[in-house]
Parts: structure tokens; C-alpha cells; sequence
């Protein structure tokens, strides 16, 4: 089966579910690199990868969402470690990120039920008025469907006041493992229960021009088949994405740290470098309407990220000066423009 799947790389055919099943589980992970590599430059010719100076930001950690994997959120707003940080104090990081040479700023949060609709608007507007050189990458699609349920407004409407206020791109986080098998034991609670959720918002952000990103964060409770129809589920949004004006730029894989989270029980050890690079190609072959590929130094280390850009990946991500998700997990990696 091998051979047929690069003589369809070869002819830029796509490949199936299955056969990038059989890429998940039977074949030699070093097999796996020259195929995606040369998926690499059907996408991407120019022997040249990019990155980008940006910083990650968090304006609440209060959430009532309680996913199992996750060591960053509060599900009580009096908790002594809980925060809301105003707009005006969202202000000064992302000031000081402008300082420092950013170019985006990623922010995120929890889904925290007290935060009316206006306060996401004019986060956005703010920024673009304070510091038009910063594009301002917020709001993941589970935070998108959060603010539906809030203020009452559509997906579609909420969606058009971010654009209104200035937003032009999403994050993709959320994403996690698009299979409701997987969801509904590690993210119980609407709206990140199941897969349509992630993918609505998303295709309708698409619909209204957004640009935006596709995730996955593997190495918990997941199966090779639920990787497998998670890039299915991606790759189908991007497919209905071609007569919108919006689309997925980038597909961006990371590892689950197991520390200070209630499914770490569940999962004795971290996923390891070799999985991350089956995925990293994987991907690559699969998603090819996706026009890039993401390598994670941030998750896996700066030596893992550049074997990475072997295995089918171009991009090497952002600065990510300023990350807190992470490190809520124990785990704290950081790089800098100089050594990207």
C-alpha cells in the first residue's frame, strides 16, 4: 500500500481514511519522511520556512467548562488563583508585546459565563486602535460559542461584531481530538462536547472571511483512528471552504502534558517525539487542500521542531513570548527570535 500512496503523492491525489491509517500504524517512521517532504514542496516549492514574533496572552483563567486535560483553569471565580483582567490591563500586555517586535498577539481564555459580548468586542477594537502594527489572533471557536450562549447572538453575529471591531483571524485551539468518542470523556461540558461545535464556528468564520487555524492536541486517551478522523473532519471544513473567502492557513499538532491535570491518571506517560513526527507527516500527506504545516518547538522542543521540518512541516510557529496554558501543566519551554 505504501507504494501506491506515493505514487499518489507523486501525482498530488488524494489519499483515504485508510490509507492514512496505514500510514498511522505500518509503516517505518523514517519511510514516512521523504513522502512528506515531497508533499512539503507540492505545497510550499521554496526551500524557505517561516515563523512569526508573537506572543500568547490569557485574559481569564475562570472556566466552567472543567476538561479533564487541562491544569490552567478555575472553575470558581473566588478561587485565590482565579483572574479577569480588564481590558485596560489586556492593554498594557499587549503593549508591551508591541514593544518587543510583536506582530500577533494569540489570546485566549476560559469560558467564563460572566464576560458579556462587549468586553470581547472592544478587547479587539482596542487593540487595533491602540496598536495597529498588531494583528490581534483571538478567540478560539469553543470561546466563539461561548459568547453565542451568553449574549444570546447567533455564532454568525457574534462572528460579525469581532470582524466589525477589527479581527481578521482565529486561533484554532479547542480543537483537541475532533471525535465525540474522545470528547465526551475529556471535554463533558457544552459547547467543547462535541466535534459539530468546533467545525460550525469555524466554517462559518470561514464563510465571513476569517483566516484561521486547525489543531490537535494527541497523546491522552485517543485511538490512531481518532487522529485519523479528526484530520477527516479538518480537511472536510477546508473542502467547504473553497468558494469562501476565508480558509485554514496552518495545521498545528502539540502533545498533551499530563502534570497537575485530572486525566493525567488516565494516561501513564507522555506522547514521545516518533508520534509527533508520524502525526507532523501524517498530516502533511493527508490535508491537502491545507496550505501549511506547523512544527511545535513549543511542545516538543526546539531539536524536535527542526527534524520536524523533514517530516513534512514548514512553519516553525511563534515567539510565544508570554504562555501560561502550558506551564499550568508543568511544562515551560521557550525560545527567541535569535535561535528560531
Amino acid at each position: 500500500m505504501l507504494k501506491a500512496i506515493a505514487e499518489k503523492v507523486e501525482a498530488a491525489e488524494r489519499i483515504g481514511r485508510d490509507e492514512a491509517l496505514f500510514l498511522m500504524r505500518d509503516v517505518e517512521l523514517l519511510d514516512l519522511a521523504p513522502l512528506a517532504h515531497l508533499a512539503r514542496l507540492r505545497h510550499n516549492p521554496l526551500q524557505e520556512v517561516t515563523f512569526v514574533i508573537d506572543t500568547s496572552l490569557n485574559y481569564t483563567n475562570v472556566c466552567d467548562t472543567h476538561c479533564t486535560f487541562c491544569a490552567f483553569h478555575r472553575a470558581d471565580p473566588s478561587d485565590p488563583a482565579a483572574y479577569t483582567f480588564t481590558i485596560e490591563e489586556m492593554m498594557g500586555k499587549v503593549g508591551v508585546a508591541s514593544e518587543r517586535g510583536c506582530t500577533t498577539v494569540l489570546m485566549q481564555g476560559g469560558l467564563n459565563a460572566a464576560l458579556p459580548l462587549d468586553y470581547y468586542t472592544n478587547m479587539v477594537s482596542e487593540t487595533v486602535r491602540r496598536y495597529p502594527q498588531v494583528t490581534p489572533h483571538y478567540f478560539s471557536p469553543p470561546e466563539i460559542a461561548k459568547m453565542s450562549l451568553v449574549s444570546g447572538k447567533t455564532v454568525r453575529e457574534v462572528l460579525q461584531a469581532l470582524r466589525d471591531a477589527g479581527q481578521r483571524t482565529l486561533p484554532g485551539g479547542g480543537a483537541e481530538i475532533l471525535s465525540d468518542r474522545v470528547r465526551k470523556q475529556i471535554s463533558r461540558v457544552p459547547p467543547k462536547d462535541t466535534v459539530a461545535a468546533w467545525t460550525d464556528v469555524t466554517a462559518q468564520a470561514h464563510r465571513l472571511g476569517y483566516h484561521t487555524t486547525a489543531t490537535m492536541m494527541y497523546g491522552h486517551i485517543e485511538t490512531d483512528e481518532d487522529v485519523v478522523e479528526s484530520l477527516c473532519h479538518i480537511r472536510s471544513v477546508q473542502d467547504h471552504a473553497t468558494d469562501a473567502p476565508g480558509g485554514f492557513t496552518a495545521f498545528i499538532p502539540w502533545s498533551y502534558k499530563r502534570d497537575n491535570t485530572a486525566l493525567g491518571h488516565r494516561v501513564p506517560e507522555e506522547a514521545g517525539s516518533n508520534m509527533y513526527l508520524r502525526i507532523i507527516a501524517v498530516a502533511r500527506i493527508f490535508l491537502d487542500n491545507v496550505p501549511h504545516v506547523q512544527a511545535s518547538w513549543f511542545s516538543e522542543g526546539s531539536r524536535v521542531g527542526q527534524i520536524a521540518l523533514h517530516f513534512g512541516a514548514d512553519d516553525f510557529g511563534g515567539t510565544l513570548f508570554d504562555e501560561s496554558v502550558m506551564l499550568s501543566a508543568g511544562f515551560y519551554n521557550r525560545t527567541t527570535v535569535d535561535e528560531i
